[in-house]
């Protein structure tokens, strides 16, 4: 039986790219299968595999490839670095799917900085520093790249502390004096962008600020990998590296680092590759612990996946457990959801004293940096909350750790199943 492809028409912000092929056609690697709107805000899609349009629906394009595949691909045609970057179909690779040649058409000023956010913020994920252990070269050439695009002299990489091997690599290549490298504490969430800015430039963005007010622009680490790809060889976004990890088949090997997976490729077979799930789990999540959504095995493998994880099975929650929202973690339909699978009913809503909303989404005014809790716990106890879900960063956390167990409520976090998948520590309180 012939394997199966999905490619959804929305892998990233902005409009549904249109299709240009029909049912019935024969593609090969590389091919466009949908294009954006001339005018719109979107992203370019290309098969990853050899084969035939089997169905093409409203929302997305099924492929049964051919069985036997290679890693040539039809070259991209445009010449400019940042019109290759938009032909590509390149997004923002860590979750947030932004095209990028957007966030790079305007050029900065000319005392502006490219920042790569190289913080691998989530825990279990590993593919971009092993990307960068294997190749530090590409992802300099890639903040080359977007640095000359934008017509900028500095440039920098942000990158957790704790990655020696990494930095050391990145170090022993770096030969550009415009480049310099920002260690990062081994805190959730220093990947988020105003997180990076503010480590990096020493400037606090409002909640509703972007970048560009900083005179910066932050690039996911693949996304720069793929940035040097589309430029220098000419290959369009099909292949993605990704983390898969948790409750596999043995107790040996529980996260795996897979580079160039070829997109559309189902959640299943990605398991599959990395031996099989075990007999029991709780949820299949395809993201970060943090931040990550439920998915199922028939799922495809998007743009934007970095991660995919198969958690612990859910513990029996109390009868009515309390939800405290952070901006930085799972918002509170996941905690719905995951409330709902301990079996327990909701009794009461926070949100971290720190989240604002904007637009549709949450935003923390000091990202990582907490002031205290008691009054959300307070406030949640008092509405017959037995025990707290949390989805806080890891400073949050420990505001939570300081009042919750003394007012007599257990602490679940929004992480535990994922962690425990792996036999990682648990977010709880944490040592500074």
């Amino acid at each position: 039986m012939k394997k199966v492809y999905r490619f959804p028409l929305k892998q990233h912000i902005g409009v549904a790219a249109a299709p240009t092929i029909v049912e019935g056609d024969k593609v090969v690697r590389g091919q466009l299968l949908a294009s954006k709107s001339e005018n719109s805000l979107g992203a370019n899609i290309y098969s990853s595999v050899s084969g035939v349009v089997s169905k093409i629906s409203e929302t997305e394009i099924i492929i049964e490839a051919d069985e036997i595949q290679t890693k040539e691909y039809e070259p991209l045609k445009q010449q400019t670095p940042l019109a290759l970057i938009e032909e590509a179909g390149i997004v923002g690779l860590g979750g947030a799917g932004f095209p990028t040649y957007a966030k790079l058409q305007n050029p900065l000023p000319p005392d502006g900085v490219v920042i790569v956010n190289a913080a691998e913020c989530e825990p279990i994920l590993g593919h971009n520093i092993a990307a960068i252990e294997k190749d530090p070269m590409q992802l300099i050439r890639g903040l080359q790249i977007a640095m000359e695009i934008v017509k900028v002299e500095k440039g920098i990489i942000a990158i957790k502390e704790i990655h020696t091997k990494a930095i050391e690599g990145l170090q022993g290549a770096l030969t550009d004096d415009r480049i310099r490298i920002v260690k990062l504490p081994n805190l959730y969430p220093m990947g988020e962008e105003r997180a990076i800015i503010r480590e990096s430039l020493g400037v606090l963005l409002g909640v509703e600020s972007l970048p560009s007010e900083a005179h910066a622009i932050v690039i996911n680490a693949e996304t720069t990998c793929r940035i040097q790809e589309a430029v220098d060889l000419k290959k369009p976004l099909i292949d993605k590296n990704m983390t898969v990890a948790g409750k596999l088949k043995g107790n040996e090997n529980l996260i795996q680092i897979f580079e160039d997976v070829p997109i559309g490729i189902s959640v299943g077979e990605m398991f599959e590759r990395a031996g099989g799930l075990a007999d029991s789990y709780g949820e299949l999540i395809m993201g970060g612990p943090f931040t990550g959504k439920r998915t199922s095995l028939d799922a495809p493998v998007v743009k934007t996946t970095g991660g995919l994880i198969a958690a612990e099975c859910f513990p029996k929650g109390p009868e009515k457990i309390g939800l405290l929202v952070c901006a930085c973690g799972a918002d509170k339909e996941r905690l719905e959801q995951i409330a709902e699978s301990m079996g327990s009913k909701v009794a009461g809503v926070e949100y971290c004293k720190q989240a604002h909303p904007v637009k549709n989404n949450l935003k923390c005014e000091n990202p990582g940096r907490c002031p205290g809790q008691v009054q959300k716990i307070l406030a949640l106890k008092k509405a017959g909350a037995q025990a707290v879900l949390i989805s806080n960063c890891t400073d949050c956390s420990n505001t939570v750790m300081s009042c919750a167990p003394q007012l007599g409520l257990p602490v679940y976090h929004c992480t535990d199943g994922a962690l425990r998948a792996v036999n990682e520590k648990l977010v709880r309180r944490i040592k500074k």
